[in-house]
């Protein structure tokens, strides 16, 4: 089991930048791939990124490639979100979320793939 806290959420202007930062413990083995995600009220969690083992294997989301970057650090205990040219759109509370299977490699991990869970962090833009 891996034990998950997400940090760097806040409240910026369209166009702005924030990084998000998950910071990890717990199981090695189950963070096989490590995931981004987001879920605006009344709509259903969206993946938006993952990395896997070594920082390989990444994948965006449509919405946010070339925007987004996922990242790890050498000992893999934190995973990144550098979030640039944020739109209003963006608005959401974020997970990253740790699962022990290997990502996706055609298109980004979908949620029900991972078990651990962090407790989110809210991302709000503004017009």
């Amino acid at each position: 089991q891996v034990q998950l806290v997400e940090s760097g959420g806040g409240s910026v202007q369209a166009g702005g930048s924030l990084r998000l930062s998950c910071a990890t413990s717990g199981s090695t083995y189950s963070r096989a791939c490590m995931g981004w995600f987001r879920q605006a009220p009344g709509q259903e969690r969206e993946a938006v990124a993952h990395i896997g083992t070594g920082g390989s294997r990444i994948r965006y989301a449509d919405s946010v490639k070339g925007r987004f970057t996922i990242s790890q650090d050498n000992a893999q205990n934190t995973v990144y979100l550098q979030m640039n040219s944020l739109k209003p759109e963006d608005t959401a509370m974020y997970y990253c979320a740790a699962s022990s299977s290997v990502c996706w490699y055609s298109g980004v991990t979908p949620p029900a793939q991972y078990e651990d869970w962090g407790q989110g962090t809210q991302v709000t833009v503004s017009s």
